[in-house]
């Protein structure tokens, strides 16, 4: 055996440790699933949609708490996230808060729950495609606390990420503890999900909007009504709890101040649409940058690196206290959102310098591992930008009426559909948080250009991005099945070892019993690998080669026109010796279609 084989071999070997797991309580869904008729399981929607309401109410109690005693050092549950927060009476010492947090964040992910790390999303959908609708209970109570530490301590992230999980969470557990079938999972976890989100907005259309476009993996009556009821469910509670009115109030916006007659002003909004798109697409890659720069280059602990980012968050929150007289990074930023809303008084300046403070701030918590959304800065982004540029427009042209606080609501919604790639959900939540329908036409045409822009310069969603960068691709639609979405690496098995083919049977088959992790041996000859023996069977000659981003059905119908009973998986990588990844046999491709059938079936 050449030495090039025998690493092949050793490396392959030692892959096989690694291959694909079953997913966490994927045990206890092994027996048949019970079946529910639409009473019981609307039911089981209502009792989402209450615990989805109950936790954004405690969640935002809980950052309530934690914001007061850690910055202003004083235990109360009084906390108004639209008003500024006062001086610190640590002085310069608040710089040393964020560090805290991200001491105890740093535990409790590393000791608990790494899902609890970042902004919560792409876990779920990824739970959603490749998990078969299964999350872990203790991530529900793990992504709370860290959540609220890291907002309470001053993070720059949002709450909506974490509501998302926790109502998830809970949503997989129950249809887990039922036995539910794996579609009916799904349908609770987006339950959960739509009703977090609809609960801590007021935001109950919008809620079920980004469910329909993040969450479910299908949109029909059996899962779309469940979802409505859970949505409307945690949206009462919300109210109950914090009141009728929206998240935002607008004095300006009584008067109408958009004419569609005036094309001058819509082609103004067309503007700010580009502008935006590109702000989302810096968004999502300087967040993720700021992740490599982290792990590579600062390296270290995870405690290390997060407490080294979130010093910088600290001193930059602070020096903009001592600059211009409020934190504005801190938190949610919803006081500054507010501020604009209401009438900005300082220079648009100063509004591109915070929109620049608060992307780097977001970058830095998220990047060197806080835990929350970014659906709050998002907001904060597109209302400066949005802002700015319309007070810029109404210096240019005095004789046209130039909304700033139009433009920044457009701005705000451009920034969340672009980013997060829900541009639907986006408008309405936009509208339901602001309760005005004077802008929804320019804000419909940001949306729209701001989504066409950053899908242009990023394919990826800031949610998606995160689940491509570890291999796991989603569905770009709401596809008939979207299992066939998944790639070869996802369904291939990895206990191979490649050796020389002109070794003896006997010798193959010692193979076997010197490597018990093996399952198959890939014969590699002059002209590459041309045959693959399975334990236990003799070799099989009618081979083909399979890119690892192929999908089901696209290696389906490689192996069925070249006639081949095993694909041997690459990286696809160019030259003579493309890295073998594993093997993909008939068998393999039958089972997947099977299992594809579960999403969208109770038989299973």
């Amino acid at each position: 055996m050449s030495a090039r084989s025998g690493e092949n071999e050793k490396n392959a070997v030692s892959s096989g440790a690694a291959n694909r797991k079953a997913p966490p309580g994927s045990r206890s869904l092994a027996s048949p699933p019970r079946r529910l008729g639409t009473l019981i399981f609307s039911l089981l929607s209502v009792i989402v949609g209450v615990v989805a309401g109950a936790g954004a109410v405690l969640f935002r109690g809980l950052i309530a708490v934690l914001h007061n005693l850690l910055l202003l050092g004083r235990f109360s549950f009084v906390y108004d996230a639209n008003t500024w927060t006062p001086r610190s009476p640590w002085g310069a010492g608040v710089i040393l808060v964020p560090v805290l947090g991200a001491i105890a964040v740093a535990w409790l992910v590393v000791n608990f729950a790494p899902e609890a790390r970042g902004h919560g999303v792409p876990e779920v959908m990824d739970a959603i495609h490749y998990q078969k609708g299964v999350i872990r209970p203790v991530v529900a109570v793990i992504k709370s606390l860290a959540s609220a530490i890291s907002i309470g301590s001053g993070g720059s992230v949002g709450r909506e990420g974490p509501i998302i999980q926790i109502g998830a969470s809970f949503g997989s557990t129950l249809a887990q503890t039922l036995r539910l079938a794996a579609w009916e999972r799904m349908t609770l976890i987006a339950c959960g999900a739509g009703g977090g989100i609809a609960a801590t907005f007021n935001t109950p259309v919008g809620g079920l909007l980004f469910a329909v476009e993040i969450m479910m993996h299908e949109v029909s009556a059996r899962t779309l009504v469940p979802v409505i009821i859970s949505t409307a469910t945690a949206t009462y509670i919300g109210r109950v709890a914090f009141g009728t009115h929206p998240s935002f109030v607008i004095p300006s916006f009584e008067t109408l101040d958009f004419k569609i007659q005036n094309l001058l002003v819509l082609v103004c909004y067309a503007g700010l649409g580009i502008l935006v798109g590109l702000l989302s697409t810096l968004f999502i890659r300087t967040v993720y940058w700021f992740e490599d720069i982290f792990e590579k280059r600062v390296g270290g602990s995870y405690y290390r690196q997060h407490m080294i980012g979130m010093a910088f968050v600290g001193l930059l929150f602070f020096s903009l206290m001592q600059g211009f007289g409020h934190y504005y990074t801190e938190g949610v930023g919803y006081s500054a959102v507010q501020e604009i809303l209401t009438g900005w008084k300082h220079p648009a300046m100063l509004l591109l310098l915070l929109c620049a403070a608060k992307l780097l701030a977001t970058g830095l918590t998220l990047g060197s591992g806080g835990s929350g959304g970014i659906f709050s800065p998002a907001l904060f982004l597109g209302a400066t930008l949005g802002s700015a540029y319309g007070l810029g427009l109404a210096r240019m042209f005095p004789a046209v009426a130039i909304s700033p606080q139009a433009f920044a609501v457009a701005g705000m919604a451009g920034m969340v559909g672009g980013s997060t790639g829900a541009a639907l959900a986006a408008i309405v939540m936009i509208f339901e948080m602001t309760l005005n329908y004077n802008v929804i036409i320019p804000l419909t045409l940001t949306v729209a250009i701001a989504w066409e822009v950053r899908k242009a310069l990023s394919p990826e969603s800031i949610y998606t991005f995160k689940l491509v960068r570890r291999g796991h691709r989603m569905p770009d639609a709401l596809e008939t099945n979207a299992y066939y979405g998944r790639r070869a690496r996802d369904l291939m098995n990895k206990r191979v070892a490649v050796v020389e083919a002109s070794l003896t049977p006997a010798e193959l088959r010692r193979r076997f019993v010197d490597h018990s992790d093996v399952e198959y041996l890939l014969l590699k000859g002059p002209g590459g690998i041309g045959a693959v023996m399975p334990r236990g069977h003799e070799p099989i000659k009618n081979v083909c080669q399979l890119g690892a981003d192929l999908t089901l059905l696209d290696s389906l119908k490689q192996m069925h026109h070249s006639g081949a009973s095993i694909g041997i998986v690459s990286d696809g990588a160019r030259g003579a010796h493309p890295s073998v990844q594993g093997v993909i046999t008939r068998e393999h491709l039958a089972n997947a279609l099977a299992e594809s059938i579960e999403h969208y079936d109770d038989a299973i």
